[in-house]
């Protein structure tokens, strides 16, 4: 089948350029000779037209040891907590990628900050970039960095990523494990909830543990969305959500990205590229059945994950669409989980700010 527009809800992509730290990695991500999962031209290869690119201020000491996530279990020691100067300072060097990107791709990608922008961006066959914080080390307790980044196009944030910050607790990286660990929000958390509501920014859940989720559930006024995230049911991984979780989700006529991460998708937890696409299906079935046609999308974890061999990188989406015709999705279910239910509900979670003065 001809492969659908893709926005993606997750990609590291930002990470990968700030970690080389030259002006050579971004020219090859303009070039498409460069060796992540996402570049111009990969994504063009794939349909792959946008989506969330993640700042995630990285830990001085490194994150998660990929090579421990092994079948038998594992439980990975997490970073400390990051300082807030560290913090900014990843934060705005990642952003300012972004916008270097959008400068030299010479309107081949465009930072966009509504849904409009997207549809124009498609319109002229740019990349659709969003930006989005997977991790909030980078705000203060008075959230005055929050309006900063947001007037400089920050439309998605999670809370946290796995490691604990003055707003909330991540879950772990364990397996097997439930989701319930750890205490929820802290009062700046619950301040965070709501002013990122009065300002339209979407809340991503993905690495919130289960008290932080019902917490914001609680809270929050818009739709509840994990941007890359799995079933718990089929793979008993920390970072997967419970059936209760994905009713609720459902319920606020949410979304969930699919994780292409393989220790999020194999029953073993196992970070192994040798999975198959029928495993990614297999989550893609399970979450259309708990939340409806509606509530399904992609989020790829490119440059942030050991992803499945078959697909290999931007270029390989063709392969995922291919197994879902083959499956009988059909073309508009497709282009549901492509792009659709994410414009809808970034549509519907986007919104003018509220004046507090």
């Amino acid at each position: 089948m001809n492969a659908p527009v893709v926005f993606d809800g997750h990609n590291d992509a930002l990470l990968r350029l700030y970690m080389d730290g030259s002006q050579q990695a971004i020219d090859a991500f303009l070039a498409g000779t460069g060796p992540g999962h996402i570049d111009l031209v990969k994504a063009k290869a794939g349909n792959f037209r946008g989506g969330m690119f993640a700042i995630f201020p990285p830990s001085p000491k490194g994150a998660i040891d990929f090579d421990r996530m092994s079948p038998g279990g594992y439980d990975c020691l997490l970073p400390e907590p990051l300082e807030i100067v560290f913090a900014q300072a990843a934060t705005i060097g990642m952003a300012a990628i972004l916008f270097r990107l959008e400068r030299g791709s010479n309107g081949r990608l465009r930072v966009c900050r509504s849904v409009a922008d997207i549809r124009a961006a498609w319109a002229e066959d740019a990349m659709a970039a969003v930006l989005h914080i997977e991790g909030a080390e980078a705000i203060d307790a008075d959230l005055a960095m929050l309006d900063v980044l947001h007037a400089a196009g920050l439309r998605s944030i999670g809370m946290v990523w796995s490691r604990d910050n003055i707003f909330a607790h991540g879950v772990p990286m364990r397996f097997p494990s439930s989701p319930d660990i750890g205490d929820g929000l802290t009062e700046a958390g619950e301040r965070l909830v709501k002013r990122c509501n009065e300002l339209g920014i979407l809340l991503d859940l993905s690495h919130l543990n289960e008290k932080g989720f019902w917490d914001v559930a609680r809270l929050s006024d818009a739709p509840l969305v994990a941007t890359h995230s799995n079933v718990h049911a089929l793979c008993t991984v920390s970072r997967n959500l419970t059936g209760r979780q994905l009713a609720a989700i459902a319920e606020s006529k949410g979304v969930v990205g699919l994780n292409f991460a393989t220790a999020f998708l194999r029953e073993d937890g196992a970070m192994n590229a040798d999975t198959s696409i029928e495993t990614m299906v297999r989550h893609l079935d399970a979450l259309i059945e708990a939340l409806g046609e509606d509530g399904v999308a992609l989020g790829s974890d490119f440059d942030g994950a050991v992803i499945p061999a078959p697909i290999g990188n931007a270029s390989g989406l063709p392969a995922l669409f291919d197994a879902l015709d083959r499956r009988g999705y059909g073309r508009a279910l497709i282009e549901k989980i492509a792009h659709g239910n994410w414009l809808s509900v970034l549509e519907r979670t986007w919104k003018a700010p509220v004046d507090r003065r």
